[in-house]
């Protein structure tokens, strides 16, 4: 595989990993403000690591298998852990103890595939059961409920052409603003559902592609990328879908990709892919036995192979890219936790106030007050004021941030259902970190 040549000083994608987070995880992702990262557990544990200080601040001790998936709620004060034990538990962070509070916890009848949370509410959640069996799971007040989401099967007297579709579900998705549902089948299809009134309206064939291993979507919601059986990854523009009919009709369609993206030579599967948070790169973990491989391509510039970033000799098993910087979280067989990054220059500026770097010499012209000697009694109130000022060094102010945002509930009645009975996931809550004496009473 050969990549273009690229331009070292306009990298906009990670290229070296930063450091290593001995977690013992199989699966790890960016909680939205993208200071945390949830590391979930074959013992059935998930931890939520900061990445300034690279220390575990939560354990999330809850289930008797391995966690195979977690997810964050939107302003990053909700964790979801689901696990192969039948069972998915919401943990809430704002409770001031470790292990957090269990908000809730969900029992169904099968291992857990996936879940996930509304991107707007975080009652409202996707399930996918290792059978196959998808679920929307409402657990507001109003609209308490498992509502399974289900193909529509043709009316044909010929059995054979009626159960062409039939299949088993092996991914669900949101798309980004929550009004779909996106499910891959193992028959190469993709259906999609209207969250609101759990209909199907529309079914895609993704012509040659065998099972559908994963989706993935563009922040803004209108790409598409899928993980296949035949090893290849294709990228889709999709349709703007219309509201549920009356009469339950739905769009049969074939897609057709814009991009596909593969490794030519070694022919290697894929265990994940995720877009960067402008769209414009997309990165896809190898499932390659031997090495630790993630390759990059740039969309921008017509889906284009650029790099294949090497993290050494343990297997890819997951990956997840940062929400707003260019940093990618990937997980070993051996439950490393690899945090990659853009490295930079050094800028001397950064080492004292005022200090500029410049490229070539320029006459310096000085200030009429830049070296007045400070009164000492004015110098002794300013520094008094400044130690009386409170520090809150045992919280942490987790950002607003999202592309959720952009989504007007104004005049859509999809996802002004989703604002219904709003959740307590709001932006003003603190995390509060833990000291060791806490801890240890």
């Amino acid at each position: 595989m050969n990549g273009k040549p690229s331009n070292p000083f306009n990298i906009t994608y990670p290229s070296a990993v930063q450091t290593s987070l001995h977690s013992g995880a199989s699966v790890a992702k960016f909680d939205p403000s993208g200071r945390f990262v949830a590391a979930g557990r074959p013992d059935g544990s998930a931890r939520i690591w900061d990445l300034d200080t690279k220390s575990t601040v939560r354990w999330l001790d809850g289930h008797v298998k391995g966690v195979v998936c977690v997810d964050w709620s939107r302003n990053s004060r909700y964790v979801l852990t689901a696990s192969k034990d039948w069972n998915i538990v919401v943990w809430d962070l704002a409770s001031e103890i470790d292990p957090p509070k269990r908000k809730t916890i969900l029992r169904f009848d099968a291992p857990v595939a996936s879940a996930s949370f509304h991107p707007r509410n975080s009652q409202i959640l996707l399930v996918l059961l290792s059978p196959g069996d998808a679920y929307i799971v409402d657990l507001r007040k109003h609209n308490h409920g498992r509502v399974e989401l289900c193909e529509v099967q043709d009316d044909s007297d010929d059995e054979a052409q009626s159960s062409k579709h039939r299949s088993i579900n092996t991914v669900a998705r949101f798309d980004p603003p929550g009004k779909h549902v996106f499910i891959g089948t193992s028959n190469g299809f993709v259906l999609v559902f209207n969250t609101r009134t759990k209909a199907m309206i529309a079914r895609h064939k993704i012509a040659g592609a065998g099972s559908i291993k994963g989706l993935e979507f563009a922040k803004n919601g209108r790409r598409l990328v899928t993980n296949s059986q035949d090893r290849q990854l294709r990228q889709f523009t999709l349709p703007l879908y219309a509201p549920p009919s009356a009469d339950g009709a739905y769009i049969e369609q074939e897609l057709e990709p814009t991009y596909r993206f593969s490794d030519p030579i070694n022919r290697v599967a894929w265990h994940g892919m995720s877009y960067s948070p402008d769209g414009e790169w997309l990165a896809g973990g190898a499932a390659d036995n031997a090495t630790h491989k993630i390759y990059i391509w740039d969309i921008a510039n017509d889906g284009q192979f650029v790099n294949a970033l090497d993290g050494g000799r343990e297997p890819l098993v997951y990956l997840h890219w940062h929400p707003h910087k260019p940093a990618i979280a990937s997980t070993t067989n051996q439950g490393n936790v690899l945090i990659w990054h853009c490295p930079t220059p050094e800028r001397w500026g950064a080492f004292a106030g005022g200090f500029e770097e410049v490229d070539e010499n320029v006459e310096y012209e000085e200030r009429e007050d830049e070296f007045d000697i400070e009164d000492e009694d004015v110098q002794a109130l300013r520094k008094q004021k400044e130690e009386e000022e409170e520090v809150d060094i045992q919280s942490v102010q987790v950002e607003k941030r999202g592309d959720y945002w952009k989504w007007s509930a104004a005049d859509d009645e999809d996802i002004a259902w989703a604002d219904e009975d709003p959740d307590d996931d709001n932006v003003e809550w603190k995390l509060k970190i833990l000291m060791e004496e806490e801890e240890m009473n």
